[in-house]
């Protein structure tokens, strides 16, 4: 018990404290369950539990995602799986919709409440790995005491956001442990493995949402998770959540219309869209004719004169 007042102790100081608030994620977090969700962290109440009808709404909202994390969730689980970790899958409410871990441990994480229908949102629960990760929209890791319910600080998670084709997060994969020998730097390294879990899966979630498109990856960012989805005229179609943060991009500019070339700043001359396509279609024919002109005239629907005529001027020839 006094162990337990300790915590919470250092929870209400700290929250109190705006310089940590501003400086901790931790802190911030903890302060939004003192103050938002009116928690207290002596409480050692057990996450909310939905009821059959609502978790299988939730389940069904992301059956698809769940199919997409599947192949990721079994990795990380031959990864960790054994050594007393339990692989988690939350919807953006926090649900536990999946999880994995082995049958010697499924009791201990039962009793915590990392089992399907159990709620793991901040609101819930107070700091977690999933409830933070979801209010933050960010990878985190949450180390035994930085939770914020006492009851919880045996626990030690880390966990990703996964967002949608849309760049909306939809979900959040996550691991923990119970065991007490646990150190930062395991966890750093475990942290990664998720982080890199979770964008495999928006990617593939990603291009599969937009089959059929050709997806092109945003130099600017630096990242393999900054994709477009390009139409044939070169309008963007889709762009994943590192895409639209590196090129400024909204779902309103999107559905206005916007061509590729222009969102990457791509420089081009006055006036030579027209050309350069029309370079690009007379390149094309050329390929698939494999150089015969007379074939590349047919597939263009052009005389061998009129096509003479444009490779000379495209210095085709």
């Amino acid at each position: 018990m006094g162990q337990e007042m300790r915590h919470s102790d250092v929870v209400y100081s700290t929250a109190s404290q705006s310089s940590a608030v501003i400086a901790s994620p931790v802190a911030a977090s903890w302060r939004r369950c003192l103050e938002l969700y009116r928690l207290e962290p002596e409480q050692t109440a057990k996450p909310l539990v939905v009821d059959e009808l609502d978790y299988r709404a939730a389940f069904e909202r992301v059956e698809k995602l769940i199919g997409f994390c599947t192949e990721e969730v079994d990795r990380l689980f031959q990864l960790v799986g054994r050594s007393g970790c339990c692989i988690v899958l939350a919807d953006s409410n926090g649900i536990v919709v999946d999880r994995r871990s082995t049958a010697g441990d499924e009791n201990e994480f039962r009793a915590l409440g990392l089992w399907p229908q159990n709620v793991w949102s901040e609101a819930s629960v107070g700091t977690n790995g999933i409830g933070t990760a979801l209010a933050d929209e960010r990878s985190v890791v949450i180390h035994r005491d930085q939770h914020f319910m006492s009851a919880n600080t045996g626990l030690s998670c880390v966990t990703a956001p996964i967002r949608d084709q849309f760049g909306r997060v939809a979900a959040a994969l996550d691991v923990s442990t119970c065991r007490n020998d646990v150190n930062e730097m395991t966890l750093s390294v475990l942290a990664q493995a998720v982080r890199e879990a979770a964008v495999r899966v928006e990617t593939n979630f990603f291009r599969q949402a937009f089959l059929g498109a050709r997806i092109v990856m945003v130099p600017q960012a630096n990242s393999m998770a900054a994709l477009l989805a390009v139409d044939g005229d070169d309008l963007i179609l889709g762009a994943t959540r590192a895409a639209r943060l590196a090129l400024k991009l909204d779902d309103q500019m999107i559905a206005k219309g916007i061509p590729a070339a222009d969102a990457l700043r791509e420089e081009r001359g006055g006036g030579r869209d027209l050309d350069d396509a029309e370079r690009a279609a007379l390149r094309r024919a050329l390929t698939r004719a494999q150089g015969n002109v007379t074939l590349a005239a047919q597939i263009l629907g052009v005389s061998r004169a009129t096509l003479h005529r444009k490779l000379k001027r495209f210095q085709l020839q």
